[in-house]
């Protein structure tokens, strides 16, 4: 007990450390970041759904991703997406709006839907190419 009393100081620096440590792994199941979309696309064949509106879809968007606005998305997506194993990717412009969107295709029994965690912000960080139109 003593030893815990006069060493306090690195005990506390050593759990720090290791939350500090812990801390990627325990926040990564916030979605997907951009090269695991991109092997999910060329590997699994996922379909990318922009959920932007319109106008932010046409402003840049990743090349084959279908625009259905958030709004429309419990009415359109089973049209789009047939297959509800089909690997689904939810994009939007900073990930907050696929989260949304993500509940929503989940509650449609797309289980294998995932959110782009930043969405297009995330997307263009990492310098992955952008379609206008």
């Amino acid at each position: 007990m003593s030893f815990l009393i006069d060493n306090w100081m690195l005990i506390l620096i050593a759990l720090t450390s290791g939350g500090a440590l812990l801390w990627p792994v325990l926040s990564q199941g916030k979605g997907l970041n951009p090269a695991q979309a991109v092997q999910l696309m060329n590997r699994d064949k996922a379909v990318v759904i922009d959920v932007c509106e319109p106008g932010e879809y046409a402003a840049g968007h990743i090349a084959g991703a279908r625009n259905v606005p958030l709004a429309q998305l419990e009415s359109q997506l089973p049209g789009l997406v047939k297959n509800k194993a089909t690997p689904v990717i939810l994009v939007c412009q900073a990930g907050v709006r696929s989260g949304r969107a993500l509940s929503v295709a989940r509650k449609l029994g797309y289980e294998n839907a995932q959110s782009l965690a930043g969405g297009l912000k995330a997307w263009q960080a990492a310098s992955m190419p952008v379609s206008k139109t």
